[in-house]
């Protein structure tokens, strides 16, 4: 029962608690389909599949849609969103490649010639944290 307690009061301390990050994704068109939300840790592989460190969704709800993400360790993350009208579970794009679907990045806006970078995305959790992304 000591061990547990200690454990419990210790955790904190050294930095391992859990954080939540709470996001409201505003400029949401329509209620169809889904919001999908992807965190990603790392420079490397951001923007890809296989670099998302959590992967999230939720019903669209039109004008602002709100979800959470649960435990996160303290660190630096970056957030890209997108709605998935279709909720095909795919971020649909024309022939050039360019997204049919609204997206969104935390801190960050799509720029003329691609995504932003990790870096300009990026933030700091440190604690429960709230962000606003803009579709």
């Amino acid at each position: 029962m000591k061990k547990r307690f200690l454990v419990f009061v210790l955790l904190p301390i050294f930095g391992l608690a859990q954080n939540r990050l709470s996001i409201s994704v505003e400029g949401v068109k329509t209620s169809d389909g889904k919001i999908s939300v992807a965190i990603y840790d790392s420079e490397n592989g951001f923007l890809e599949f296989e670099g998302v460190y959590k992967f999230d969704s939720t019903k669209a709800q039109k004008g602002t849609t709100e979800l959470s993400i649960e435990s996160l360790p303290p660190g630096k993350y970056a957030v890209a969103i997108f709605h998935d009208e279709n909720s095909n579970d795919v971020l649909d794009r024309n022939w050039l490649g360019i997204p049919k679907e609204k997206i969104g990045f935390s801190n960050a806006k799509m720029k003329t010639f691609g995504p932003p970078s990790f870096a300009e995305c990026a933030f700091e959790l440190r604690s429960d944290k709230e962000i606003t992304v803009i579709l």
